[in-house]
C-alpha cells in the first residue's frame, strides 16, 4: 500500500493501527529480528536483547505468540529449557518491516546531521 493523496479507507486505517499496535514498544521488534536468525532458548534471548529484564521478556514473548508471529516449544532437558522460533508467516511478512524502519532511520539521521 502507497500513501496516496486520496482519503484511506477505514479498512486501511485499522490494518495500519493493527500493525502499529502488534509492533509497539521498545522490546518486540528486537526480539522478533533475533528470532529470524534462528530459533533461540529464553536465556539467549534475554543476553541477545540487552537491557531486557526476564518479566518484560516473558510478557513480550506471550503477546508475539499470541499473535501468531512466534513458535514456543518446550524441550525435554534436564532441567526443562523452553526455545522460541519466528513463524514462518512472520519470517516472511517482518524483515521487510524491520529492513524498512532501519532505512528511514538512517535516511532520517543524515537528514539531522545536514540540519
Amino acid at each position: 500500500m502507497r500513501c496516496t493523496a486520496e482519503k484511506p479507507s477505514k479498512e486501511n486505517i485499522l490494518a495500519l493501527e493493527d500493525a502499529i499496535e502488534l509492533l509497539r514498544g521498545k522490546w518486540k521488534i528486537s526480539i522478533l529480528r533475533n528470532l529470524s536468525y534462528g530459533e533461540m532458548r529464553f536465556k539467549d534471548l534475554q543476553e541477545a536483547v540487552t537491557g531486557i529484564s526476564p518479566k518484560v521478556l516473558s510478557k513480550e514473548l506471550q503477546d508475539l505468540e499470541q499473535h501468531l508471529l512466534i513458535t514456543r516449544t518446550v524441550n525435554n532437558t534436564k532441567p526443562v529449557t523452553v526455545s522460541y522460533a519466528i513463524t514462518e508467516h512472520a519470517s516472511k511478512t517482518v524483515p521487510p518491516i524491520i529492513n524498512a524502519l532501519l532505512e528511514f532511520g538512517l535516511n532520517h539521521r543524515k537528514k539531522i546531521k545536514e540540519g
